[in-house]
Parts: C-alpha cells; sequence; structure tokens
C-alpha cells in the first residue's frame, strides 16, 4: 500500500503507488498511467530508455494493510489497482486467507481494467475471491457491469457491508464517495483505509 515518489529536475515529483508485495519486492513494480500532455508519462513511454536511472524516495504513505480475520472489500479506481494489488497479492500469497475477498475495479473503459486476465485468474484459483470490474463509460461489452464502482460494491453488499475492513484506491472523488457513504451502511470510518490520488502540483 506505499508509494514512492521519483524526484525530477527543479524539484518536481511524481507519486506512483508501489505494486509488489513486500515478499515480492527484488524488484519494485509501479503502474505508470500515459496521460497525454504529461511531461513525465510522455518521457516514461517515448523517451526513456531500459536502463535509466531514477531519483526516489520511498517508501511514503499511511496506506497500509492491517491483518485481520473480517471479510475484505478492497475497491480501485483505474490505477488504483496498483496498491490494491500489492495487498491482495499479501493476502492471497502469504496469508493464504480463506476469508471472503471482494475486488471491485472501476475504470472508465474495459481497457482501462489493464490487469483484467490477471485477476480473473487469481479468481479462478481463489473460491473466496470475487472479482467485479465496473465501467462508468455506456457502450462496450454488455456483460460488463455499468456504474459507479462504490455504488456496485455497497449495492451488491448490503447491509453485510458493515462487517468488512475497507481499501479504496483511487481518484479522490471515489476515495470522498466512499467515506461519505459507507458509513450510512454500518461500516466504522476507522475500517476504511484510503490512498486518494491526485496529480502532482506544476
Amino acid at each position: 500500500g506505499q508509494y514512492l515518489d521519483v524526484l525530477l529536475d527543479g524539484g518536481r515529483r511524481r507519486s506512483f503507488s508501489i505494486a509488489s508485495p513486500p515478499h515480492d519486492a527484488a524488484r519494485l513494480e509501479l503502474h505508470v498511467r500515459r496521460a497525454p500532455g504529461g511531461g513525465f508519462s510522455d518521457t516514461v513511454f517515448e523517451a526513456m530508455p531500459v536502463g535509466t536511472l531514477l531519483k526516489v524516495e520511498a517508501p511514503i504513505g499511511q496506506f497500509f494493510y492491517e491483518p485481520s480475520a473480517a471479510p475484505l472489500l478492497l475497491i480501485a479506481g483505474g490505477t488504483g489497482f496498483a496498491p490494491i494489488k500489492s495487498i491482495l497479492r499479501h493476502v492471497l500469497e502469504v496469508e493464504g486467507s480463506t476469508r471472503p475477498l471482494h475486488l471491485y475495479w472501476g475504470a472508465r473503459a474495459a481497457i482501462d481494467v489493464y490487469e483484467h486476465e490477471t485477476v480473473r485468474r487469481w479468481a479462478a484459483g481463489h473460491p473466496n475471491l470475487r472479482v467485479v470490474p465496473v465501467l462508468s463509460a455506456p457502450g462496450g461489452d454488455a456483460c460488463w457491469r455499468r456504474g459507479w464502482v462504490h455504488e456496485a460494491a455497497a449495492g451488491d453488499l448490503g447491509a453485510e457491508i458493515a462487517r468488512h475492513d475497507v481499501y479504496v484506491a483511487g481518484p479522490p472523488a471515489l476515495v470522498e464517495a466512499v467515506r461519505a457513504r459507507f458509513p450510512e451502511q454500518g461500516v466504522e470510518p476507522g475500517r476504511i483505509r484510503f490512498d486518494s490520488f491526485d496529480y502532482a502540483p506544476r
């Protein structure tokens, strides 16, 4: 659940969540969304050769996993899947937990659920893991859920949501929606852990 800062010239920084879990951190995995006109992401995708040295500061952040026997609800928005992936891999590969695990991954379009096949394989190998992609844009594959990811999770779990530990990562609007709605359904605010993604200041 931690993140790192890539240190750029002129005192600028770009923050990225660490997608690899501690038990498999020989190489750090980052999920970099290519933002049109993004100074750093354009460099990564177009001009940064393999082997480029980067200055980083890590680990940073308060979004970390706390072991528990409670059912686990993980909600990712876009590349908010990165820290969620780290937590989920730890639970599946280190804890070997059999408690109920729910992963809701919200994105605009199906292409933005960029590791769907990976999480689908995890669900096939772990009967206690349920994976629900939710798309906010209309059209596309009719078999995918449509709407807002936090509303899908709240609707599916109903009153049972109050039993869950909740981890949410992604855009600030998603995080704030979860923090506002879920306590209304009985989730104790202290059981909601969050990582709110935002663009770095210029």
